[in-house]
């Protein structure tokens, strides 16, 4: 039997980027969700409130691709006191056919971070506005500083904001996307300024008490809500979610349990069925059809997603130079 390779997180990085071909594979994920046939068990989540740590076990079988992901994917929150990441974690590879291992990627949740931005790309392709001249982020980590670049690969904006509990970390925070995106980004005094001068904002935090109201939307703004993967997590207010003229799911059953949808449904709001990110991708419902709409779309993250950026690393690393793909990583 073949020695499975065992890839650093190191090494995936000079496989893998954040780039429009990521962002592509992660919509076809989310189109053949759509499209039926995909075998996707439910998140299995686990909570460990004594160490402010979650852990998360997602995969899913998409027909067309060789292999799966199994993902299994920690948070620890108070890690960065003691000089460790918030997320870390691993994705193992195996053969759609046969179930052999066919890679072990130990990702310390770069993979993760990765796929996670791209599903917001998705996202405001779909129903962003057409032009969007300040995007804003409520959050200072890693997903925060990805989301705002998966935005722009997206919708060029002009100007950025951000807004964080800690102000010192979201002056570090607007530097260093200044720096990466090459435009002007501002602290934000509050989320109310964020969100009132932004056509597109997305939350990345693990709040549990919402950060954006009813009150604070305004025409033509898109919100991706991807903080709120747990049970207890909520960043949009129920009543902001059905102010909204669109609100989209990444996975209505997860919203349902994890997600923003969750705490709608508690508050007796949002009973109606919501359409999925898949199916707009689709075509089978309609996205954003004006530019003045107040759209939402919520992500929990969905093990399509972890089994697609598995597959698309697998074929980067398998190209190799010739087709223009990083070299093989032993």
């Amino acid at each position: 039997m073949a020695e499975v390779p065992v890839l650093t997180e190191a090494q995936l990085r000079e496989a893998v980027t954040l780039d429009a071909a990521l962002v592509d594979a992660i919509e076809d994920g989310f189109r053949a969700l759509a499209a039926g046939g995909v075998v996707m068990p439910p998140v299995v989540s686990m909570a460990i409130a004594a160490h402010r740590g979650e852990v998360d076990v997602k995969t899913a079988y998409v027909p067309g691709l060789d292999g799966f992901a199994i993902k299994v994917s920690p948070g620890f929150f108070d890690n960065p006191a003691q000089g460790l990441p918030s997320l870390t974690g691993l994705m193992v590879l195996l053969s759609a056919r046969t179930g052999m291992t066919q890679a072990v990627f130990l990702d310390n949740g770069y993979l993760t971070d990765l796929r996670t931005a791209a599903a917001g790309a998705v996202a405001a392709r779909h129903l962003a506005p057409a032009t969007v001249e300040t995007a804003g982020v409520i959050g200072t980590g890693v997903q925060a500083r990805l989301q705002m670049r998966a935005a722009f690969l997206e919708r060029p904006f002009r100007h950025g904001l951000v807004w964080g509990r800690d102000r010192e970390k979201a002056v570090k925070c607007a530097a260093d996307l200044s720096g990466s995106l090459g435009i002007g980004v501002d602290v934000a005094t509050d989320v109310v300024q964020l969100v009132a001068r932004s056509q597109l904002v997305v939350t990345a935090t693990p709040s549990t008490a919402p950060l954006i109201t009813a009150e604070m939307l305004h025409d033509g703004l898109h919100i991706t809500a991807m903080g709120a993967d747990q049970a207890e997590k909520t960043e949009i207010a129920p009543e902001a979610l059905a102010a909204a003229q669109l609100y989209v799911c990444d996975r209505v059953s997860q919203c349902e349990t994890l997600g923003e949808l969750r705490a709608a449904r508690a508050a007796g709001l949002m009973l109606a069925l919501p359409p999925e990110l898949g199916q707009i991708v689709a075509g089978a419902v309609t996205g954003r059809t004006d530019p003045r709409q107040i759209t939402i779309c919520d992500l929990t993250g969905t093990g399509v997603q972890d089994t697609v950026i598995a597959a698309h690393v697998a074929r980067r690393l398998a190209a190799g130079p010739a087709e223009g793909g990083p070299g093989h990583v032993a």
